[in-house]
């Protein structure tokens, strides 16, 4: 089997270290990918839908996975079915899901899935009318993909004003939510449209800074698994998946593929932040390299519909995963600094934003590396991410150094 795995950041570099991992995967092809994945993989540039579906039929590619939001929401799965390709992503109507929050909204509305309060606001005078329908802090959300940085929180009417002000409005418009107190946990479906089964949790930490400060980011670290968030596994599975991969089928647009599921865990149970298309980044820099089950298994289980039958196991580990990003982030940031970076390269190092120069490395991302270490509990695996981490260094680097440390507690 030849796998082609379409993105250009550490999620991709982590998928095709685990497709290599799978039995009878012979080559693992990524595009665009980055400089540093192509030191292990082949990377071919492909610009457009088309040239990926004559470079899968020319070189026999047996799986496309598409990693990234942006070509599942431009229908790049629903050419990739019409031509015959067997391909793991939702199809662009079924990708609404995270493509539009309005959309994912109103259908949790309709379905009863607990979810944070909100109102829609058409335009900017609306919105702003609308803010005294809420208390502080206050949730501004975009309507479509914003590359996990289209979520703002007001703490008072100037941060909220900001916001608004700094938001793009769509046809839709924007989403005023209440905010949800608790902790975060991400869990996974993998379905064919019918039956599911769901990984381990994670926890993504999306903010800039320590102690969850900052401005949200594409995810600066994550750590799984994550034990606190299993007395609510039932609940989650029985009120929030298995209701909208109902509603999908019902709507005559069954959700193929791996779903993510954002999740608030509140004093009155579980509520979903926002769903997501695909695997995060960087949560698939941590459950990658916990799973056990080869991924091919995965993936033929959801293309021939037999999710029922699928048994998904990891390891009985922990992992750790840590980002380095550019100064600026996750603003405007400078390019092209010297990335020193040990040879031969740590297991568990997956690149981002980078791309060759003269000598090595440089900059070219705002993410830079995912750095991932793993041991039999958070202590052990945060103790192996951040010693790798300290071997790494670039001009104006900027991470987290409490990744795996909060309180899951209400």
């Amino acid at each position: 089997m030849r796998v082609l795995i379409i993105g250009s950041g550490g999620r991709e570099h982590a998928l095709a270290e685990c497709f290599m991992r799978s039995k009878g995967v012979v080559k693992v092809v990524v595009s665009p990918g980055n400089a540093g994945i192509a030191i292990q993989y082949q990377c071919q540039n492909l610009a457009t839908h088309d040239e990926i579906i004559n470079y899968c039929t020319s070189e026999a590619i047996g799986l496309v996975f598409i990693g990234p939001e942006q070509p599942i929401a431009h229908g790049l799965s629903d050419k990739l079915v019409a031509a015959g390709i067997p391909v793991i992503a939702p199809s662009q109507y079924a990708a609404q899901l995270e493509s539009s929050k309005i959309f994912a909204k109103e259908l949790m509305l309709n379905q009863g899935i607990p979810t944070a309060r909100y109102i829609i606001a058409k335009n900017l005078k609306e919105a702003e009318a609308l803010l005294s329908e809420f208390s502080y802090p206050l949730v501004i959300k975009a309507d479509g993909l914003a590359a996990g940085k289209g979520v703002s929180i007001a703490h008072n009417l100037v941060d909220a004003m900001e916001a608004l002000h700094s938001t793009e409005f769509t046809a839709q418009g924007v989403i005023l939510e209440e905010f949800l107190q608790g902790w975060e946990a991400s869990l996974f479906a993998i379905t064919d449209g019918q039956h599911f089964v769901s990984t381990i949790f994670a926890q993504d930490h999306k903010q800039l800074y320590d102690y969850d400060t900052g401005p949200n980011t594409g995810g600066m670290g994550a750590y799984a698994p994550v034990p606190e968030a299993e007395t609510y596994r039932a609940q989650i599975e029985d009120e929030i998946i298995s209701p909208i991969l109902a509603a999908m089928r019902e709507m005559g647009h069954p959700y193929k593929g791996i779903l993510y599921c954002g999740l608030m865990i509140t004093s009155e149970g579980p509520k979903v932040i926002e769903f997501n298309c695909r695997l995060g980044d960087p949560e698939a820099e941590v459950l990658l390299p916990l799973l056990e089950t080869y991924l091919m298994d995965i993936c033929q289980a959801i293309l021939s519909n037999d999710v029922i039958n699928l048994h998904v196991e990891f390891k009985n580990s922990t992992a750790v995963a840590v980002v380095l990003a550019s100064e600026g982030y996750p603003q405007e940031y400078a390019k092209g600094y010297p990335i020193s970076i040990p040879e031969p390269l740590p297991t568990g190092v997956y690149f981002c934003g980078v791309r060759r120069a003269e000598k090595g490395f440089v900059t070219s991302g705002g993410r830079v590396l995912c750095v991932t270490g793993m041991g039999d509990n958070i202590t052990d695996a945060r103790t192996s991410a951040y010693a790798k981490l300290s071997k790494v260094s670039f001009h104006g680097q900027t991470y987290r150094k409490d990744i795996g440390l909060r309180k899951n507690s209400l």
